[in-house]
Formats: structure tokens, sequence, C-alpha cells
């Protein structure tokens, strides 16, 4: 059958779109999504156990939290039990530590499901420094006492243990702390860091302006060394305990803002 003029019009208008839609970028698929995972990392002289209300807080938001035991016999021990409760994360997680549980997410927080880092009135040394560095030019307040034992494991002075690290707790919640204490091998605050997270993870702060076991100014130095978020809360050492609401509220801004940050 001869080819009309009005066949080569429609085919060749039938081309161009064709042509058209091809050249169309394809739809973007959705974008990073918000962290959903949470581990938690304690500190020393306690346990994971005191992250109750912390992660009452947070399931309650639909948030899936996990919370290290560290066993507090090193550096290397905790990061070890940090990194393994990473690993069976679902996907991109915001790692948090209390106290010394910073230095133990500075160095295990370069893991690849880390999107976001929160210290909770913690530590955060750099690489190639020791925990016990962070103190230089601050002055502990004189209610935290540290008594050592001869095996190196230190505990937070049992007569002291209220006003030095939890002096806003109920009396029966801070006896509670004190008797269940966690030593930790002091040599762990000599050890020299490999890593620090806070370096290309974003990170974020929590401040206890009552906080008994640090300067306040130390932890303030700390916190804009490393470029963090702040957020200062009236509270003691025991801030994750008593204002559970507040350090969830961070760790949820955390979550949602380091979407696609994990590597």
């Amino acid at each position: 059958m001869p080819t009309t003029r009005r066949d080569l019009v429609a085919s060749t208008a039938a081309a161009t779109i064709a042509g058209a839609a091809q050249a169309q970028p394809a739809s973007p698929g959705p974008g990073p999504q918000p962290a959903r995972n949470v581990v938690l990392v304690h500190g020393a002289f306690a346990d994971g156990s005191g992250w109750r209300r912390v992660y009452d807080e947070l399931t309650s938001r639909g948030y899936r939290v996990s919370i290290v035991q560290n066993p507090l016999t090193s550096l290397a021990d905790d990061v070890a039990a940090t990194r393994r409760i990473l690993d069976r994360q679902d996907g991109s997680a915001i790692l948090v530590g209390h106290s010394w549980g910073g230095t133990v997410i500075t160095e295990a927080g370069v893991h690849p499901k880390v999107a976001g880092l929160v210290y909770i009135s913690a530590l955060s040394p750099d690489a190639g420094e020791t925990t016990a560095q962070q103190y230089g030019g601050f002055v502990t307040p004189p209610e935290f006492v540290i008594d050592t034992h001869g095996d190196g494991f230190g505990f937070v002075k049992a007569e002291n243990f209220k006003a030095g690290f939890a002096a806003d707790a109920g009396n029966a919640d801070a006896a509670f702390m004190r008797d269940s204490q966690v030593p930790i091998a002091m040599s762990a605050f000599g050890t020299r860091l490999t890593q620090a997270a806070w370096r290309s993870r974003p990170s974020w702060a929590v401040i206890a302006t009552e906080d008994k076991a640090f300067d306040l100014r130390m932890l303030r130095h700390m916190a804009n060394r490393i470029g963090a978020k702040v957020t200062e809360v009236a509270a003691s050492h025991a801030v994750f305990m008593t204002q559970p609401s507040a350090v969830a509220d961070v760790i949820e801004e955390a979550a949602q803002k380091s979407a696609g940050a994990a590597r």
C-alpha cells in the first residue's frame, strides 16, 4: 500500500513523542531516609540499664534501640562491644555515648552504619589523643572522687556518689546506681585513639550544666572543638536518667538530620 502524506506526518509525530519521552530524566526516587536505629553506649561506673528511660522514650517514638554493655576493661574491649551491636543494625544508626562512652563512640563511630553521633556530657578525644589529655587545663569538681583499687580498677567513692554523679536523682535511684557500679580499668584513660569519628560524622552534644564529674568549661570546650550542635540541660552527670525526654529529643533531632550520612 502506498505511503500517504498523512501516514508520514503521523509517523514523524510518533517518533518525536517517543524521543521526547526517552529524553525526560527519570523520576527521582525517595531521598535519604532518617535513621530509625539508635545505639546507646554507657560510660564508666554504670551499665546499660541506666538508659531505660531514654529507651522507653525512643521506642515510644518508633525507634529501634539497642544498648551496648561495655565491659569497661579497656578501650579496645568497649569498642569491640559497640561494633558488635552496630553490626546487628538493619540500617543506618545514631550512635550515642555518655561520659566515657563518648570516647568509645569516637573510636567506634567510623563504622559504616553510623549516620550521626550524640555526646551526652561526654568525652571526645581526637585521633592520637588520650582521654586523660582532655582534662588538661580544667579542674574536676571536688564532689567527684574516684577510688582506685590495687588492681587498677576505679569506682566513684560511695559517700560521694550522689553528689558527684546523680545529685538530681531520687535517693533510691542514686543508691541503686552507687551500689551497682561497674568499675573501669583506669588504664583505659591513657589509651590513644586511632579514629575520631566526629571528623566525618555530624555531631550533637547534650551538656548537663550541673555536672560534677566534669568542669563545665571542659564540656563546652570539647563540644565546641568537634563542631557539635549543643543543647544545655539543667541536670547532673546522670542527665540520661533524670532528663530522658530532653536527651531523647536531641537523639531524635540527630536521627532526622543525619539522613544519608552513613558511609
